[in-house]
């Protein structure tokens, strides 16, 4: 996954950051002053998880509590204390391997005036594969070292992470809504208009939001789907070459994220050359985990044109029954073909759930609705 660095600019301290999160900011300014060994950050998908873990690890290790000003929190926010150690995963779960390495930094005594931080993100991901490793985290959260604080973080909680859980101090973060996403890009540099446009398709989701706001063709992507309806005229071969040109829409869409990727595997071997190794760590696997932010990139994105398409058809739809109401006799066929035009995009959109090949669902969806 790809880290994002807290922007300094104006702020108050290294909360005021967490826009939308006023009830977990509350939280921490609170903990911070009599902090525990371990904290679990949880909050669904996009809910600037990140963001707060980073804000509260800067909080621990300035004398202020997070003044956002300071020399203390100025490297953590930038991503340069080597007292805070992010520890990075080798495949889709977390390895016991990873957790072991991730228990040796625990040890260390700190550099510096502060605390050992050791931050594990996903931690939900230890919960699943072929060898669960939540024993390891469990047992490195129960024997720690006075000065070293664990910083966790998930998206999910199931049931095998009770224990964890229980070992730990949760701040809970909530969705963001598209006014909170908007600021937060609007104060990260973005034209108000394209940060309203992103924050709108991405469904609460900062992540996707920071790469759809560079996304010049977002727009003309949206309109694209809103007109697939007037396009449909009734044969396979425009059907087919739809379901084509939403599939090539997809690629062009990934390509900021692809951007955002290489900016980041560039940083990755610089800091690399410095530590005076040869190459990032871990490559091939840091490539994969990239692979698979991409596609679950693609899918959000071939979800959100989906919701763009249903629009239409609820549009279609409250029309037909304004027009019933004053009596048009020919409304009740608009009105059936309508729902069940949206009742073809909401199984396609369901569909998208077991891994189905995305050109036959494209195709499937675009024949469904050439028939209404």
């Amino acid at each position: 996954m790809i880290e994002w660095r807290i922007s300094r600019g104006r702020m108050g301290d290294v909360f005021s950051s967490l826009i939308g999160q006023d009830d977990a900011v509350s939280t921490m300014r609170q903990l911070v002053r009599s902090p525990v060994h371990a904290f679990l950050f949880t909050g669904p998908v996009g809910s600037s998880l990140h963001d707060a873990v980073v804000a509260f690890a800067a909080a621990l290790q300035c004398p202020q509590h997070g003044c956002g000003e300071c020399e203390a929190c100025r490297l953590v926010l930038e991503g340069k204390d080597t007292d805070v150690y992010f520890a990075e995963r080798a495949g889709v779960s977390w390895r016991v391997d990873d957790l072991r390495e991730a228990d040796r930094v625990s040890r260390r005594r700190p550099l510096g005036s502060g605390f050992q931080i050791v931050v594990l993100e996903e931690v939900e991901l230890t919960t699943t594969g072929s060898s669960p490793s939540v024993a390891a985290l469990l047992k490195s959260l129960e024997e720690p070292p006075a000065r070293t604080i664990f910083l966790l973080s998930a998206e999910e909680v199931p049931e095998a992470l009770d224990t964890v859980v229980s070992r730990c101090v949760e701040i809970r973060l909530k969705a963001m809504s598209t006014g909170d996403l908007a600021a937060i890009l609007v104060r990260e540099g973005a034209q108000s208009d394209d940060a309203l446009r992103a924050s709108a398709a991405a469904n609460g989701n900062l992540r996707r939001a920071r790469v759809i706001v560079r996304d010049a063709a977002l727009a003309e992507r949206i309109e694209s789907w809103r007109t697939i309806p007037e396009r449909l005229n009734g044969t396979p071969a425009t059907s087919a070459a739809l379901a084509s040109e939403i599939s090539a829409s997809l690629d062009r869409a990934v390509a900021p994220l692809q951007a955002l990727q290489d900016q980041e595997l560039e940083r990755r071997s610089t800091d690399a050359r410095d530590r005076g190794q040869r190459a990032v760590a871990n490559r091939r696997d840091i490539e994969a985990q990239f692979k698979r932010e991409q596609r679950r990139f693609r899918i959000d994105e071939l979800r959100f044109g989906l919701t763009a398409l249903t629009n239409v058809y609820r549009e279609r739809l409250a029309q037909a029954l304004d027009a019933a109401a004053e009596g048009d006799s020919k409304s009740d066929y608009r009105v059936s073909t309508s729902l069940r035009a949206i009742d073809e995009i909401l199984e396609s959109s369901q569909r998208l759930s077991s891994n189905i090949d995305e050109t036959l669902l494209l195709n499937d969806l675009m024949l469904s609705l050439m028939e209404l």
